[in-house]
């Protein structure tokens, strides 16, 4: 299996027992390494400008792939500038599916995160043996399923900003669709049909209605410069 690493320092923010990235070293399915020392591979971390992308799948098979593990509530106390990478990558819009967060866009955990991008850049058995280790594990691929899937066929970054873009634009419009009654009166659509669309083939929760546009937009303006 490719290198996967996980870049972390005593920034207290971790709980131990919740922490996938923890457990994934545990099973010998990642290695540790101190932010400051440097990675040559690609890092997935807020601070990247672009998205990860099957561009990038040479670099992961001969460097690696590590993710920062940080509380998505406290991202200001992380010391993202002395991350020494060639290659910070973001990952596009995808729902959370761990107990912690789930239902959240755009924070995953560790284990997530990692399996998102494996999945991106075409590497879809090593992500599966990575969720494989959490019983939730099989929620992120469902939840996430036909996302993942367009994801994984684009070439490269601004593929899948456009993909995500357009994702997005289609979940809004059906969020706010109206339609109008033989009086023609505007009705609004009732919450049945919202909240089927949301339960998955797992019995799982319906997923909170959390539409992060504005972290996203700014991560298009700033590929597109």
């Amino acid at each position: 299996m490719m290198s996967l690493y996980r870049l972390t320092q005593d920034f207290g923010q971790c709980d131990a027992k919740r922490c996938t990235g923890r457990k994934l070293a545990r099973f010998g399915l990642l290695k540790e390494l101190r932010v400051g020392s440097g990675f040559g591979g690609i890092v997935l971390s807020p601070a990247g400008v672009q998205c990860v992308s099957r561009e990038d799948q040479p670099l992961i098979n001969k460097k690696g792939l590590a993710v920062v593990d940080c509380s998505w509530a406290r991202l200001d106390d992380v010391p993202f500038a002395k991350l020494r990478c060639a290659a910070p990558r973001l990952l596009p819009w995808l729902v959370a599916a761990n107990p912690v967060n789930y239902g959240r866009p755009c924070e995953l955990s560790c284990v997530e995160a990692l399996a998102a991008a494996l999945i991106i850049c075409g590497e879809e058995e090593t992500a599966n043996i990575l969720l494989g280790k959490f019983k939730w594990g099989h929620a992120f691929l469902s939840v996430n399923r036909e996302l993942l899937k367009s994801y994984s066929e684009c070439k490269n970054s601004a593929d899948i900003i456009s993909v995500q873009n357009d994702w997005l634009s289609q979940q809004s419009s059906h969020i706010t669709r109206t339609s109008t009654n033989a009086q023609g009166e505007k009705v609004e659509p009732s919450g049945e049909d919202e909240g089927s669309s949301n339960d998955s083939d797992d019995g799982l929760p319906p997923l909170e209605r959390n539409m992060n546009h504005l972290y996203l937009d700014n991560s298009d303006k700033e590929e597109s410069e």
